[in-house]
């Protein structure tokens, strides 16, 4: 199997390149992201994905090793094919397509041609969870839920302050809202917690 090819790039069409590896043009189908790099008569490396079949051997071209995986694991999902696979990676780069399915935005895989909603669902439920490489997917849901939770904003500490005095909820965050506006953004806890129970005075 061909893993990885380097040459002088001869031709880019909308889907595909021509490689010329020794003299030897090979045809490459990429992502729109990955053929948007290439220029005929410069020299480029592809890591590539060959498929086998009965009438065809095809090749398909990344310029990463990253997105050649995404390419593989999108294809575990039913109803993926190589050319939806290649059409999600087109409308999404890899960083782009881990933060779609760590937060469930079935819109934003949705823009790839060729992916309904049903399948842009699919796609979300199954690989939302599913570790790829040295576990991206794991490692973007590390990064967007640490370990240790950012401060409380002035806001927050003034609703805690006013609740733990024994002010509801919804009527503490009102009030609390009240004087942000007065007071501006930058208030800090202290003036904002004066400030509401003027609020609340009123």
């Amino acid at each position: 199997m061909i893993g990885k090819l380097t040459g002088l790039v001869d031709s880019v069409a909308e889907d595909h390149c021509i490689l010329d590896v020794g003299g030897v043009g090979y045809l490459v189908q990429c992502p729109t992201s990955t053929l948007a790099k290439l220029n005929a008569g410069t020299h480029a490396s592809l890591m590539i994905e060959t498929k086998v079949s009965d009438d065809a051997i095809r090749l398909y071209g990344f310029a990463s090793a990253e997105e050649r995986e995404w390419f593989r694991l999108l294809q575990t999902v039913q109803n993926v094919g190589s050319r939806v696979a290649l059409n999600v990676l087109s409308a999404l780069s890899p960083r782009a397509l881990e933060r779609a399915l760590a937060l469930s935005d079935k819109a934003a895989i949705g823009k790839a041609q060729g992916v309904g909603p049903k399948l842009a669902l699919r796609i979300v439920t199954e690989l939302k969870d599913k570790p790829i490489g040295d576990g991206l997917v794991a490692a973007f849901h590390a990064q967007a839920s640490p370990a240790t939770p950012p401060p409380p904003s002035a806001a927050g500490e003034a609703v805690a302050a006013l609740m733990g005095l024994g002010v509801a909820e919804p009527a503490a965050r009102r009030v609390v809202e009240q004087a942000a506006l007065r007071m501006g953004d930058d208030a800090e806890a202290p003036v904002l917690i004066k400030a509401a129970l003027q609020e609340l005075g009123r």
